[in-house]
């Protein structure tokens, strides 16, 4: 994929301002009258940033719902604990019911909800099953969290968020996904590949606190204070490692320019988004965050 990609940045010290501020940048009307597939980060039961924050995610329902859509689903498969459950204990049921969104616990999919992924080139030793909702929905958002992850990703971003969208196991399918994804030495390629099968048209990361260590459940709090927003994965995860870079973060994160992270440079190789920094244009939408976008920007500028 070639050309620029806006990467805007605002405050978030009102989070629900700062939601309403940076999603007030798109031009929402293509959500109207559209299926819309809704993918936050529901991994466990463990409190923002390791969550989705509740507020983030009824800020972005009610102003998709504005757009009146045809559907908004939001769908999840937890990798830490039972889906449900964390759905539950983190208040998504309750708000999927105050709003009137639907909400798809994916390990509860029969065999028909999925869409079995086989490509060449994959790293994926039987290829991946993908839920249908996120293949054939007319439009796709998610809202992705700042963190590193300590067990093997690296870092779990928007590329990685996807691993929320497929199956560990499918009904009839006698192979453990996770299990081999886990295993894998190509790990962060095969999450990589995993978003070239469906589209994205909406990401926001909330990045008011992140984890610079540790990660996915728990790990050290940064406080970078801004909600990043854009249409390319691959620039929201540049975003993302250069933020987590400019905290002082883990090794494998540190010892490796932004575009040479396994993740990243997988994604462009299968023309996921942008190729290079270059192409990144961060659009700052207040004080606050010209502040955090010239941080970016200088170790965008150090990898000239």
């Amino acid at each position: 994929m070639s050309g620029k990609a806006d990467i805007f940045i605002a405050d978030a010290s009102n989070r629900m301002d700062g939601m309403q501020k940076i999603l007030s940048q798109f031009d929402l009307s293509i959500f109207s009258s559209a299926k819309v597939a809704l993918k936050a980060n529901y991994n466990s039961a463990d409190p923002y940033p390791a969550s989705t924050h509740i507020d983030t995610l009824q800020v972005l329902v009610r102003t998709l719902q504005l757009q009146k859509p045809e559907k908004l689903t939001l769908a999840e498969r937890s990798g830490m604990g039972s889906t449900r459950t964390v759905l539950e204990d983190q208040g998504v049921i309750a708000l999927s019911r105050q709003l009137g969104f639907s909400v798809i616990v994916l390990d509860e999919l029969e065999r028909i909800g999925w869409q079995e992924i086989q490509a060449p080139n994959l790293h994926w030793k039987r290829g991946f099953f993908i839920a249908n909702l996120f293949t054939r929905s007319d439009r796709i958002v998610q809202t992705c969290c700042l963190k590193t992850h300590r067990f093997g990703g690296h870092f779990t971003l928007s590329l990685k968020n996807s691993m929320g969208c497929i199956a560990r196991r499918v009904p009839g399918v006698i192979h453990d996904f996770m299990g081999e994804l886990h295993m894998s030495h190509f790990q962060r390629s095969m999450i990589a590949e995993i978003n070239k099968f469906y589209r994205n048209d909406l990401i926001v990361m909330d990045a008011s606190e992140g984890f610079s260590t540790g990660g996915p459940d728990k790990g050290k709090i940064i406080k970078p204070g801004v909600i990043i927003a854009g249409n390319d994965r691959i620039a929201i995860d540049a975003v993302g490692v250069a933020l987590l870079r400019s905290f002082g973060t883990i090794h494998d994160i540190m010892e490796r320019s932004v575009f040479s992270q396994e993740q990243i440079a997988r994604a462009v190789e299968l023309e996921v988004g942008v190729g290079s920094t270059a192409e990144i244009k961060l659009v700052p939408l207040d004080a606050p965050s010209e502040k955090v976008a010239d941080t970016v920007q200088t170790q965008f500028d150090a990898e000239k």
